[in-house]
């Protein structure tokens, strides 16, 4: 019997046969990432249901010598959670998918937290809190396959950052299994609790480079009693920020606010959704409102004195509104010829005007197809660049440009979804090397084998 054989033996021993996937076919969806442009191959692909599993897991591939590739719901958009092709290196490759791990605990109303298991859906989270009165501050476009590993893993933002700051934020707690099969609790939903190192906080955006997350204990908070929904037509960036700040002077509060263009809200409308006003202009905003009193009232008021082209409102949740920010994923991806090059990002919110303006000409620096669309969350200067049609053998060319750009705007070359794999070579951009040898030593010390996701982060 071969270490391989031994290993699916042993595997199967702790999950049952039918979820170990060594077919093809059947393993093809773990192997190519959200984008399609990172495929790779595995041995096997295992799917755990507890933490117990997990560790028995994690201890046999350390048995074996095998490396790990851990995946949530597989959304990510730089090559992090599949494995590359394979290797000269013999070891066994096993992807490690926590999509059965979907406990929701009883919500504490009192606390107001939840523990979940890792692969239970943003979504999911967001309805047993809602059941209760409460609401999960992370949402996400992706929020029905997003999962709670994995907005840990990436430390995500999402649209409710501006109001509620980013996933490690949510983190109160957090279970996980090391490299060695054992497992790290550290599981309280108090306030203040400070010994020690925060550990949960480390494991928030390291990409699984670290350990396994198996179950997280998420802070909710309260839902507004009433919200309102803009979409604004304008013509500068700028007019965006005197928006938001006359709404929180007016003693509103800003629960999201996004940031569309011509173009990309163009090719929503071609793919079905209807346009949220009928004028053009270079930019549109979405912003969503909470506060007392007459709410709708207070923003058409805003709206009637600011220097917008054209505007509408409704009562939240506004579907048909926000369908026009969300739908920017599936549009884009349907149009391009050539798998979209998704470069998410972030720049100082004052540079957002010369940032974008920069962005959206970077067609006319290159000398081969390239349509950028550019949307994001305006309150925080998170860019998602996106640009369609570009041939394969100039993305890399393309993507250094890009973050050049960002770079010199005083941005960072991951905003959400981490580095994975794809954007180490620019790692430098972003962190000094007294920076990348200390977090090289943390991984070392919690993963002296490199046995999780190798190749992310580091390469």
């Amino acid at each position: 019997m071969t270490g391989s054989d031994a290993l699916l033996t042993t595997l199967r021993s702790v999950v049952t046969d039918g979820h170990v996937l060594t077919d093809h076919d059947a393993m093809a969806g773990y192997l190519t990432d959200w984008t399609g442009r990172w495929t790779g191959s595995a041995d096997a692909v295992v799917r755990p249901r507890t933490t117990d599993e997990v560790a028995a897991i994690v201890s046999a591939c350390a048995d074996a010598g095998a490396t790990l590739w851990l995946q949530g719901g597989n959304t990510g958009l730089v090559g992090g959670s599949v494995p590359p092709a394979a290797a000269d290196n013999p070891a066994p490759r096993v992807v490690l998918s926590t999509s059965r791990m979907v406990d929701i605990d009883e919500v504490d109303t009192v606390g107001r937290c939840v523990g979940v298991q890792a692969g239970a859906t943003i979504d999911q989270i967001d309805r047993a809190a809602g059941e209760c009165g409460l609401a999960f501050p992370v949402d996400l476009a992706s929020r029905e396959s997003a999962t709670a590993g994995g907005v840990v893993a990436t430390n995500a933002g999402g649209v409710r950052m501006i109001r509620h700051g980013n996933t490690r934020r949510q983190v109160l707690g957090i279970e996980a299994v090391l490299a060695d099969g054992r497992v790290l609790r550290r599981w309280t939903s108090l306030v203040k609790d400070n010994v020690g190192y925060d550990l949960p906080g480390l494991l928030a955006g390291s990409e699984g480079t670290l350990a396994v997350i198996t179950r997280v204990l998420f802070r909710l908070v309260a839902s507004p009693a009433e919200t309102v929904v803009t979409v604004a037509a304008v013509r500068h960036v700028e007019d965006i920020f005197t928006l938001l700040d006359t709404m929180a002077e007016r003693g509103l509060t800003v629960e999201a606010a996004e940031i569309m263009t011509e173009a990309g809200l163009d090719l929503v409308h071609d793919h079905g959704v209807r346009r949220p006003v009928a004028a053009t202009a270079p930019f549109y905003t979405l912003i969503e409102v909470s506060g007392t009193g007459d709410i709708e009232e207070v923003v058409v008021g805003v709206l009637d004195e600011a220097d917008v082209v054209d505007g509408v409102l409704e009562p939240g949740p506004a579907r048909d509104l926000w369908a026009s920010r969300e739908q920017h994923t599936e549009a884009i991806s349907r149009s391009s010829v050539t798998p979209v090059v998704k470069l998410d990002v972030s720049v100082p919110i004052r540079a957002l005007p010369e940032a974008l303006a920069e962005l959206g000409a970077v067609a006319d620096l290159v000398d081969h197809p390239c349509r950028p669309i550019l949307f994001g969350h305006v309150g925080d200067g998170n860019i998602h660049v996106n640009l369609l049609d570009v041939p394969e053998d100039r993305v890399e060319e393309l993507t250094g440009r890009v973050f050049g750009i960002v770079a010199a705007n005083g941005g960072s070359i991951s905003a959400e979804h981490g580095i994975g794999r794809a954007k180490v070579p620019w790692t430098g951009l972003g962190r000094s090397e007294v920076d990348l040898a200390a977090m090289r030593a943390i991984k070392a010390a919690l993963d002296p084998d490199g046995r999780f996701n190798p190749g992310v982060i580091f390469g």
